[in-house]
């Protein structure tokens, strides 16, 4: 992990946590030009003000300057210590939040059995019941894979990555379908969006969604985003998610599109990616949503057209770095929809997420609010309330 990367984490967790941070400086260095002066008299007053100089650090033969300098790097190791506690505690209160069980709220005005058959869906602030019911007809499958990979974030060894995959109703081999890659938070894996089984709110949205024919179907993967060999270790080091997209292009793309029935042919001999980045997306949740803006459009432009940012992590870039970033990578590439959500009351993400997107549109004209792009927040935390409305917002607003 870069620096400045390192650093940016540790002081938003701290700022978002409401945590102080030692803002100490070390010690200034011995002033080295007086001494340097007054060893020009002679070597017998240098021999004296060295012998003064051992004295005054206790006699232990050390100088002024080596006890002020061990002294510093105390201070430095402290004030490292002070922030790798903050750190963990910031981490900690993020997958506390994270991983809490929540009730989801629904609209219940539109009843599934109301209006069953009819494309009503529209950007909301809550999820109609309508599209967040289990269909018992007419409804999606969800397949648990595993493809090869590589320890990217250790020795590059090679390894088996587990992930989950939504398959809409009449599936068709003989068709093409859009991908979605939608991930996880730092408390979850490829497990944490609840894609399962058939009580999946994920499935249950794309289900309804696609019966009521207000979208067209598409494939949702949730894959583990941890790309090291410790990835099925909740508790392994977080610096394993920044090494995502080596993996994603060069293994998860070209496995799911050599194996499922899509418009990419990524694997395939001559085959260029770019050919069609307008029928792949990625979204994510808090550090699947860093992933999304860091990884996603920033690293992977030129093969993804589609985002969505829900509660992005406190280490997501700020949006000048994002424009600097792809400007300078992606000059011609379109970015096709950038959606944003986050609660107002989200202590862990509310500052970083806001400054990662919400200028977006203030700082490039590749961003135009309510054409490709768009900013959503309303109450809420840093929990499920908001990302399963924002998946059901973002399912609306994509690959359209």
């Amino acid at each position: 992990m870069s620096r400045r990367r390192w650093t940016t984490f540790l002081l938003l967790s701290a700022a978002l946590m409401g945590l102080s941070v030692g803002c100490g400086t070390a010690a200034e260095p011995a002033n080295s030009s007086a001494y340097n002066a007054e060893s020009n008299e002679g070597a017998a007053g240098s021999e004296t003000d060295k012998d003064n100089e051992t004295e005054a650090a206790g006699g232990t033969g050390e100088t002024v300057e080596t006890v002020e300098s061990k002294e510093a790097e105390d201070v430095k190791e402290t004030e490292r210590e002070d922030m790798q506690d903050t750190q963990k505690d910031g981490i900690a209160e993020a997958i506390k939040q994270e991983t809490a069980e929540v009730e989801l709220e629904t609209d219940d005005s539109q009843d599934a059995g109301e209006t069953e058959g009819e494309p009503t869906a529209e950007i909301s602030e809550l999820i109609p019941t309508k599209y967040s019911s289990r269909r018992f007809k007419q409804c999606g499958t969800i397949e648990h894979i595993t493809y090869p990979s590589y320890d990217y974030f250790g020795d590059g060894s090679a390894l088996e990555k587990p992930a989950n995959v939504y398959l809409p109703y009449g599936y068709d081999e003989t068709k093409q379908y859009n991908v979605l890659y939608l991930m996880h938070g730092i408390g979850g894996d490829e497990n944490e969006w609840g894609m399962v089984g058939n009580t999946s709110q994920i499935k249950m949205i794309m289900d309804n969604l696609i019966f009521n024919g207000d979208i067209e179907p598409f494939i949702v993967v949730t894959p583990n985003g941890r790309s090291g060999a410790d990835f099925a270790n909740k508790s392994s080091d977080y610096n394993s998610f920044y090494e995502f997209g080596k993996e994603l292009r060069n293994d998860l793309i070209p496995y799911i599109e050599s194996h499922y029935a899509t418009y990419g042919k990524a694997g395939e001999a001559d085959y260029d990616m770019k050919a069609d980045r307008e029928h792949r997306a990625m979204a994510g949740l808090s550090m699947g949503g860093m992933q999304t803006i860091n990884i996603g459009m920033c690293e992977c432009l030129d093969i993804i057209g589609w985002f969505g940012a829900f509660s992005a992590a406190p280490t997501s870039y700020p949006a000048a770095d994002v424009v600097k970033k792809i400007d300078e990578q992606f000059p011609d590439e379109e970015i096709k929809y950038f959606y944003n959500i986050c609660g107002t009351n989200d202590t862990i993400a509310y500052q970083s997420s806001s400054t990662a997107a919400k200028k977006l549109p203030q700082l490039s004209d590749r961003f135009q609010d309510g054409e490709n792009y768009m900013w959503q927040e309303l109450k809420g935390g840093h929990d499920f309330h908001i990302w399963y409305l924002g998946f059901y917002n973002f399912a609306q607003i994509v690959f359209e």
